[in-house]
C-alpha cells in the first residue's frame, strides 16, 4: 500500500509556488498578498492561521493577519473587508472560521470580492465551480484532488464516491471529480447501506466527521481513501477512515494527521497566487 505523504506533497507544491512568486514578482514587480482575519481566542483557529501566516511568508507572499477580540461587531468586520476589497495590494482574503454567533458567516463570504475570495466559498465561485468555469476551489477538497491525481493521473471512468455532502468539502469534491470524467457517487448519513456504496469506489474521499467510519471491508482491493475527517477521541486524533484496516485493502491511503492538512495550506497559498494572476490579465 501507498502511503500518501501529505506533508511532502505540500513541501513540493510550497517550492513550485515558491518559484513562481519569484517569477511573478520580477515580471509585475510586486506579489501576491494574502490578508487574514482572525476573530477571537479559539486554539485550534489560531494554530491554523499561524501555519497559515508562516507558509505564506516561506513562499514569499506578502502576508498579514488582523485580530479582533469576540466581541467585535458585525459591522467593524464587513467594512474591513470592504476596505480589503479596494486594496490593489491585497489578493487574497479569508476569514478564519467559525465565527462568534452574533456575526452572519453568509454575510462575512458574500462581502468578499469572488476575485478575492481564496477559500471558494463566495457563492459566484460554487456557482462557476459547478458549471465548469473558472473559479478559486476551496482549499481541502483541493488538496485531495491533487492528491488523488498523484497516484492516478487519468481518473477516466473510475468509480469515486464521497462520503459527505458538506459545503465546505463534499459538495466541491464532488465537481472536480466529475470534471475528471468520474462516475461520482455523494453518500451522506441518511444514505441506506453505506458499506455496499463504498465498496463500488475505485475512489472514496470521506469527510463525514465521524471517528473510524469507513471499516477495512468496506473498501475494495487497491481503492484509492482520502480521509479528510479529524476528530478527537480517547486514543487521540484520528480519521474517518479505520486507517490500519482499510490499508489491508487499499491501494493508497492518507494517514491523519499528516495527510490532507498540510495540502489545505499549501492549496490556499495556490489560490492567492491564481487570484493574483487573474487581475493581472
Amino acid at each position: 500500500m501507498i502511503l500518501i505523504d501529505g506533508k511532502k506533497e505540500a513541501a513540493e507544491l510550497r517550492e513550485k509556488l515558491k518559484k513562481e512568486v519569484l517569477e511573478l514578482k520580477s515580471k509585475y514587480n510586486k506579489v501576491p498578498g494574502l490578508t487574514v482575519i482572525l476573530i477571537g481566542e479559539l486554539a485550534p483557529s489560531k494554530i491554523y492561521v499561524k501555519n497559515k501566516e508562516k507558509s505564506a511568508n516561506e513562499v514569499g507572499l506578502k502576508s498579514e493577519v488582523i485580530r479582533y477580540p469576540e466581541t467585535v461587531d458585525e459591522k467593524t468586520v464587513l467594512n474591513k473587508i470592504e476596505e480589503l476589497n479596494n486594496d490593489e495590494n491585497v489578493s487574497g482574503i479569508l476569514v478564519q472560521l467559525p465565527l462568534p454567533k452574533h456575526i452572519d458567516k453568509q454575510k462575512v463570504i458574500e462581502k468578499i470580492l469572488p476575485s478575492k475570495d481564496v477559500d471558494g466559498f463566495h457563492p459566484t465561485n460554487v456557482g462557476n465551480l459547478s458549471s465548469g468555469y473558472e473559479s478559486s476551489v476551496p482549499c481541502t477538497p483541493l488538496g485531495c484532488y491533487l492528491l488523488i491525481k498523484k497516484i492516478e493521473p487519468n481518473l477516466n471512468g473510475k468509480k469515486a464516491v464521497v462520503v459527505g455532502r458538506s459545503n465546505l468539502n463534499g459538495k466541491p469534491m464532488t465537481q472536480l471529480l466529475l470534471k475528471e470524467n468520474c462516475t461520482v457517487t455523494i453518500t451522506h448519513s441518511k444514505t441506506k447501506d453505506l458499506k455496499s456504496e463504498c465498496l463500488k469506489g475505485d475512489i472514496i474521499v470521506a469527510a463525514v466527521g465521524i471517528p473510524e467510519l469507513v471499516k477495512g471491508d468496506w473498501v475494495k482491493k487497491d481503492a484509492i481513501v482520502i480521509d479528510v475527517g479529524i476528530n478527537k477521541t480517547d486514543k487521540g486524533i484520528v480519521g474517518d477512515v479505520a486507517f490500519k484496516e482499510v490499508s489491508k485493502n487499499a491501494k493508497a491511503l492518507t494517514p491523519v494527521p499528516g495527510g490532507v492538512g498540510p495540502m489545505t495550506i499549501a492549496c490556499l497559498l495556490k489560490n492567492t497566487i491564481e487570484c493574483f494572476k487573474r487581475v493581472q490579465k
